[in-house]
């Protein structure tokens, strides 16, 4: 088996790839004193041909992107899946499942285990919200500014919605009347 060939100070710096597996790239070592360019002994090993995998290892690698493609694959097939959205994923992934294909870029056991705590708890809240707005079915909305009440609180006070709603609308001229009066005054 082919080392991981990494860049030089890979292990050094975090923004050459230390801790961070997506700048782990490998790049050429060009320097004039580069010990691993003089592929010096205790150095990593350089990219060469001499480390090319067997022809009878290669897998063929198989992309997916619908329903049809994953129908086709054989056991022997690398799948990968493609751009594809969650719910489409979701789908895949199940059917991967029933297959028994494994998947290169997907644990499907743990995507569906997450998939599945996420909905329950989604259902969880829905149910919630579905409760309180049961509770809340039996109180007025009022308008803003004034305190929310039950219905029957505001058929003992002798007003009705639509004089709340007046009265709403006139407070805030009156107010505006009041703020242009103290300029005057000024």
């Amino acid at each position: 088996m082919a080392p991981t060939f990494l860049r030089r100070t890979s292990s050094r710096y975090s923004k050459l790839g230390r801790g961070r597996k997506k700048k782990q790239v490998w790049r050429r070592p060009t320097g004039r004193d580069n010990k691993m360019r003089e592929r010096r002994k205790g150095y990593p090993a350089v990219v060469s041909v001499g480390y090319r995998t067997n022809k009878k290892e290669h897998k063929n690698i198989l992309v997916v992107n619908n329903l049809k493609d994953l129908e086709n694959m054989e056991k022997s097939d690398v799948v990968v899946f493609g751009n594809i959205g969650k719910k489409k994923k979701i789908e895949f992934a199940k059917k991967a499942k029933e297959m028994k294909i494994e998947i290169s870029n997907l644990n499907i056991e743990k995507f569906l285990k997450e998939i599945e705590k996420k909905d329950k708890k989604k259902k969880a809240e829905a149910d919630k919200l579905k409760a309180e707005t049961k509770t809340k079915g039996k109180k007025v909305v009022a308008p803003k500014g004034v305190p929310r009440e039950t219905s029957e609180e505001v058929s003992t006070k002798g007003k009705k919605k639509e004089e709340v709603k007046k009265e709403l609308n006139a407070a805030p001229q009156e107010r505006v009347s009041s703020s242009e009066d103290k300029e005057n005054k000024k």
